[in-house]
């Protein structure tokens, strides 16, 4: 009989992004564990000569304002990633945001957009045909599905670090044994070695934290991407 929240980075990043939400992430809700990350791609359209990210950066700075790149949409995990980029490689892109992910993948596959940072799995098979190419990943570490890209971070761009993520919650208040017992089986869960397999294959990372690591994770994103919407004059509303 209790409710439970399956959430995503949005979360941590509408608070940021509107003038105001019914919420507030900390205090309304008790973490329960984080489930996977799911990182994205900076791939780039092939009339872009950029092979590398170090490449694509001087790109940029010869180009201000002239590289376009794609989104989900203002506010999107993809969004909030280039505009990350844009800050730690000081550079100025132009965004051009689309209403959906699909959308903005057959506008990149067009040429109407030169690059895009976006979710493995609709992508990997493009960059194998040759329509896209791909520079790197911007998780933490290298994706198991795709080992040969280097990270973002590696690249050049240190601490650069954005990924979707997703993860349960409830309401503040829930009894504290409900907690620990729905953190425990959904941990077990996580760490079975087909869960972990289809979210490799998905191009995702499992996770399932302990309730500590998840509360941290989102106070610590919260700030973040705080810092980077309010830099970058990114608005929704």
């Amino acid at each position: 009989g209790y409710t439970l929240l399956l959430t995503g980075a949005g979360f941590v990043t509408n608070p940021s992004l509107y003038s105001k939400v019914p919420f507030n992430p900390v205090k309304d809700f008790d973490p329960i564990s984080l489930l996977a990350h799911a990182p994205n791609i900076l791939v780039v359209h092939p009339s872009v000569p950029a092979k590398s990210v170090a490449q694509l950066v001087s790109l940029a700075k010869a180009r201000p304002g002239e590289v376009h790149y794609g989104s989900a949409g203002s506010g999107s995990t993809p969004h909030l990633a280039a505009e990350l980029f844009e800050a730690l490689a000081k550079v100025d892109l132009l965004h051009v945001p689309y209403k959906g992910s699909g959308s903005a993948l057959i506008g990149l596959l067009g040429g109407e957009v030169s690059i895009m940072f976006v979710a493995a799995l609709p992508v990997v098979p493009h960059v194998t045909a040759g329509r896209l190419r791909a520079l790197a990943v911007t998780s933490a570490s290298r994706l198991p599905a795709t080992p040969e890209l280097p990270t973002i971070a590696e690249s050049g761009l240190k601490g650069y670090e954005s990924s979707q993520w997703y993860g349960v919650l409830a309401p503040a208040g829930t009894p504290d044994d409900i907690l620990h017992l729905l953190n425990s089986h959904i941990v077990k869960i996580m760490q079975n070695p087909e869960i972990k397999q289809r979210m490799t294959d998905s191009g995702s990372l499992a996770v399932g934290s302990t309730r500590q690591e998840f509360a941290a994770h989102i106070r610590t994103e919260i700030v973040k991407w705080a810092k980077v919407i309010k830099e970058s004059g990114a608005r929704v509303d």
